[in-house]
Parts: C-alpha cells; structure tokens; sequence
C-alpha cells in the first residue's frame, strides 16, 4: 500500500459615428442540486477515505457487476426550469441552463442557417467530447460523444467518423453503445494508444449500473480494416476502479499513455480531485489489462476543483515539428491539460517530467494549472490532442458547445460543435506559451479571395467591407501597434469581461473588425485589441471577443471574452478569424491566442451578414494588410460502401 502526504500546495471609404447598443444583461441561473442520495454518499466517502493522510491503495481490478439497487430521488424538474444535465449523473454540467423566452420566435430559416459548412457536427442531435482521435491506415478517426436519440444530453455513445484530410467527413456506425453493467449509464471519454507492434488500445471511462466511474478497454475486432468499424470490450472490464480516498463520480477520463524510457512498461494518467484540489493521478501497466496506482499524483493544485479530460504530451524546445506521446527526445518540455469541471475551462501549462518519481514540475508556479494559461478564451472545453505521425505533428480537438437555449437546440434538432482542428506547438519566441494554428487543409476550402492595403479608420468609426456572402469567411489582418503621446498614466483597470467590450472608449482601444454584423449595427459581434499602459511603463495588448450584441434573440447568453497576449517588439498585431455560420474562431499574434464564440444572430444572416472595420480608440488606426477568403463547403456525410 502506497501512502502520499496531504495535498497542499498542490473596407471602404464610408466612416460614420459607432454607436453600438447597450450591452444586453442577463440573469445567470445555477444549476440545480446533486440529489440526496449522491450527496450522502459524497459525505459517507469523504470522511472514510480522506481523513488523516490520504491513502491510495494499488487497485485491483473487480470482476463482478454492482448488485445496488440503483435509485433516483431526484424529482421532477418544473417545465418552465432549465434542466441540468450530466451534473446529477456525475460530470460536468451539459446543459446551457438558459431560461426558455417566449418572447422571441425563431424562423426555420434563421435556425437553418445556424448549422455551419465545414466544422465537424453529427448530422442530427447531441455531441460533446471528442474521444480517441488517431491516425490509421491513410484514414484520421475521430470518435465523439454523442446521443443518438436527442438534441440534448443523455444515453451517451462513442459517434465515429474518418476523414483523408481532417475537413471532409464520413460519418460511420456507433463505434460502442452503452451495453454492458459497467458502462450502461454512458460510454464517456477516452483515448487511444497505439503500440509498436501496430495494435490500438481504447481506454475509455464507463458509467456503472449505479454511476460509479470506472475504466474500461476496448480494442478494434479487426484491424485489417481501416475504417475500424467494429470494436470489442474487454470480456473482464472494467479495469480500474476508484481508488480508495477517490469519491466513485470523480474518476474519470485517461489519457493516452506512453512507454516508459526503460521499455517495460505504461503509464497513464486520470483526473481526479481531493475534495477541492485537482489532481491527476499516475497507473503503470505492461498489457492495459492489469494495473499498478504509483504512489503521490502526477500533480496537484489547490482550489481547481474536478480535473477532466486531462492531457499530457511533450513538445520540442528547439521544432515545431510535432512528438510523439512516447518521445525520448530531451529538448523538450511537457504540456500537462485539464478540464475544469467547475469553471468549464481548459488550461495548461509548460513544465518538466520526472519519470522516476512520476511528477510533474511547472515552470512557473504563478502559471500552474488552472491558475495559468488555457486554450481557449472563449466558448471551448473538453479537448484532446493526438499524435498524427502522417505528418509528424499534434493535433488538438475542442468541443464548442451552444450559448442558446436548450429549448430552441430541440427545436433545430442539434447541439454542439468541434472546432476545425488545431496545430499545436511550442512558442519557439517566448518559450512560455504554446501556438495554435488551423491545420494547413482547411486552406483548400478558400474560394474568392478580397484584398486591402494601408487602411487608416479613424477614431470612433466604423468602416464597411463589401464582402458578400460574409457567412463563411478565412479573414487574415495585420494592423500597426498604436501609439500616443497622450497616456500619461497607467490604464491598469482594464479587462476584456468587465470594461464595456467592444463599445468602451479608450486611448489606444478597442478596434478590430465587427463580424456577423447587418448594415445598421445592430447585431454585431466585435474581434478585437486593446492596448493599456501598465504601472511598469510596459504597454499590455488584451484580445477580446464581444458576443453581447451579437443577437436581437433573447433565450440565449452573449458573452464577452479575452486576456492579454503576447505582443514582441517589433511585431504588428494579427489575427485570423475562422467565420462559419453560428462560430467564430479567432487566433491571435501567429496562434499565440485563440478565442471560440458562438453567436446566432437573426438579422445579419445570409446575404445581409456584413464585415466591418471598427476604431473605438481616440488614434487612427492603420490596417496594413487584410486578406479575406470566402470559404467553401466541407463534405461531410454518411459513407456509403
């Protein structure tokens, strides 16, 4: 029995006034409770397993199905409440819990136009986290969590698609259904291994017949095909159970595991928490069958709640050139991910691996985990990245859920996106970040191209684009670092959630360009930067997004999103902006920042969506290069043999 300390520590000339609307506030609902029953348990647990030090023991594996009698007190939610989802069964809240408007009457052609042309979504209903993604056999895999019966969340599945490219797609049979006593309340998320001799283990976390979390292996029927369209489960699952000191809803989501330097063996983590410290926890294996817990935690941190969907890969110091999982090589520093259950985030952090203690070390504590750095700003969580050894790079997914109602997401019969996947790399000019870039195909979609040179907007204008369509958009923008001599003092009060968006005038801030916007401004979505002085004399560049007039709807919640970006001497400020539909995906300084936001505007759609140039600063501002590709389709279907 192993014993670890306590966790503590752990574009044309026509510029007239902006005058944008008032930002629209609405009211915030909580989710509903954890029934009793669960939150008895919870109690029970906590004080049996966490008392004193906290133990955790080597596991071995159950063979025997829970014989509980499995019940739910939860009563009736009243029809008019938002209906939590996936919370009361033990992840992470899943609904939008937006309170129903009646005040407003979507058209079917408004929701039709929502469903984007070439980001990856099932044909109907549900989807949530991407699971398992890889490369085999000419073919990219991506499997997702989705449910086949409805647009919300509910009976979860492993969906499974392929593609040759990572744009166009075909859509496949389920890959696993809920079947069996030890994953029957859902086949949730998972990652794959491949080994060296060519095999694929899927290990993935199953939901019991009484929502116990537990791991389980699945492995393809026939690895002859391709496609991998048939999978089978482990006659002996599940593999791991909780380990003592771990509450049964609290285990959930491995990762891909790597070989160990020596060769004789595997290890991989799971997420985890420690009543409000995240951790992540470390199992050695040399089959995937059998088990050992390491002693300690891979890491923790204090006050980050659950970790999910955690991740852990190396990258190079000295290439963007992508690693495998299970490099040896030295110049390297390893990224280690987690979702956090509480604030529905996804961060990272840069830091160093002992693989003899099986720790991990971050760089900078100020930068740990939760605390730090994440993916996205915006709407995103969830991801997961994999090793494409076709073309020797890593490749992040990110699953983009709704921010309308779960009402109107019934209505159109869909919820929930992937983003179009990601690069992903080591800033080679900071050393303490990673760039995230859209995959080099996503260029072949680019149809009609608009160019624009040394566009100066003055302050407090607004400048039109005659682009049309501006529904689906590749959109590439460089633009001069402002200056004046006119800041005196410090503007250390700035932020992008708080400060008024895209409507709030400063000295040197905000401009950028309105997306998704009709003719009188109406709706509107602002991409944008804003430059403060901080008390040191340094100048500090926020990129935000501003979705909270991106809509006249009112079942629905806009949001504004942001933080500050690295900006080098020298540079000029950039962004591209990936439009499609109801997303926007925004990359800012080469990948160094992204920001996701779903937006559904009922005006400023089909051929009255419009793209403007925006100055709320008190200086010109000089756009020097803007590039705008309208985008094709993607094929995305069912496959047909």
């Amino acid at each position: 029995m192993a014993e670890i300390q306590p966790l503590n520590g752990l574009g044309q000339e026509n510029p007239h006034p902006y005058t944008p609307l008032l930002a629209d506030r609405r009211p915030t609902v909580s989710s509903p409770q954890r029934r009793p029953i669960q939150v008895l348990a919870s109690v029970l647990l906590a004080v049996v397993g966490l008392s004193g030090l906290l133990v955790i023991c080597k596991i071995q594996s159950s063979r025997q199905p829970l014989v509980l009698e499995k019940k739910d007190d939860r009563p009736e939610p009243l029809a008019f409440w938002p209906v939590s989802r996936g919370k009361p069964e033990g992840v992470s809240e899943k609904a939008s819990l937006i309170w129903p408007s009646p005040s407003f009457t979507w058209t079917n052609a408004m929701l039709a136009w929502q469903r984007t042309s070439y980001h990856f979504q099932p044909e109907k209903n549900w989807m949530n986290d991407p699971n398992g993604p890889l490369f085999y056999m000419g073919w990219y895999h991506l499997f997702y969590q989705y449910n086949p019966d409805s647009a919300v969340w509910g009976n979860i599945t492993w969906g499974h698609a392929v593609s040759k490219d990572l744009i166009h797609w075909l859509y496949l049979d389920l890959a696993m259904v809920p079947d069996q006593w030890y994953d029957i309340n859902g086949v949730w998320t998972g990652s794959a291994t491949l080994l060296p001799d060519g095999r694929i283990v899927m290990i993935y976390t199953g939901s019991t017949n009484e929502s116990v979390q537990v791991q389980n292996v699945a492995v393809p029927a026939n690895l002859s095909d391709p496609l991998l369209r048939d999978w089978v489960k482990y006659e002996a699952n599940p593999v791991l159970l909780p380990p003592r000191g771990i509450l049964y809803d609290d285990f959930r989501d491995p990762t891909t595991a790597w070989f160990a330097k020596d060769g004789k063996a595997w290890y991989l983590t799971i997420g985890s928490k420690v009543n409000t410290t995240g951790i992540a926890l470390v199992y050695k294996t040399t089959d995937f069958y059998n088990y050992e817990l390491m002693e300690g935690v891979l890491h923790s941190v204090p006050e980050t709640g659950m970790w999910e969907c955690i991740d852990f890969y190396p990258v190079s110091t000295t290439s963007t050139v992508g690693l495998d999982t299970s490099s040896n090589e030295t110049d390297v520093k390893y990224v280690l991910k987690a979702s956090l259950d509480d604030l529905k985030k996804d961060f990272y952090a840069l830091g160093s691996y002992d693989e003899a203690n099986q720790t991990w070390t971050p760089d900078d504590l100020e930068m740990d985990v939760g605390i730090g750095m994440r993916y996205d700003y915006g709407k995103y969580y969830a991801s997961k990245t994999f090793y494409d050894q076709y073309k020797g790079r890593r490749i992040l997914w990110g699953w983009i859920s709704e921010t309308d109602s779960e009402e109107t997401d019934l209505e159109k019969g869909w919820a929930s996106l992937q983003t179009i996947p990601r690069v992903v790399y080591l800033d080679l000019k900071t050393n303490s970040n990673l760039i995230q870039w859209p995959v080099e195909e996503v260029k072949r979609l680019r149809r009609t191209e608009f160019s624009f040179e040394n566009i100066t907007v003055a302050a407090g204008s607004v400048l039109p684009l005659n682009i049309t369509p501006a529904t689906q958009l590749d959109i590439n923008i460089e633009m001069e670092f402002p200056y004046s001599e006119n800041i005196t003092e410090a503007d250390v009060t700035y932020n992008c959630t708080t400060s008024g968006g895209a409507a709030d005038r400063g000295i040197l801030g905000p401009f950028g360009l309105l997306i998704f916007a009709d003719d009188n401004l109406v709706e509107q979505t602002a991409v944008f930067f804003y430059v403060a002085k901080a008390s040191t004399g340094d100048f500090r560049t926020y990129f935000c997004h501003d979705d909270s007039r991106s809509s006249k709807a009112t079942d629905l919640v806009g949001y504004t999103y942001g933080n500050t970006v690295p900006v080098l001497s020298g540079e000029k400020l950039s962004i591209r902006i990936l439009v499609d539909h109801s997303i926007i995906e925004s990359f800012a300084q080469g990948g160094r920042m992204s920001i996701t936001s779903r937006v559904y505007p009922t005006e400023a759609i089909y051929g009255a969506a419009r793209v403007f140039l925006f100055n709320n600063a008190s200086v010109p501002i000089t756009t020097t290069s803007l590039n705008i590709w309208q985008m094709d389709s993607a094929h995305i279907h069912p496959f047909f043999s």
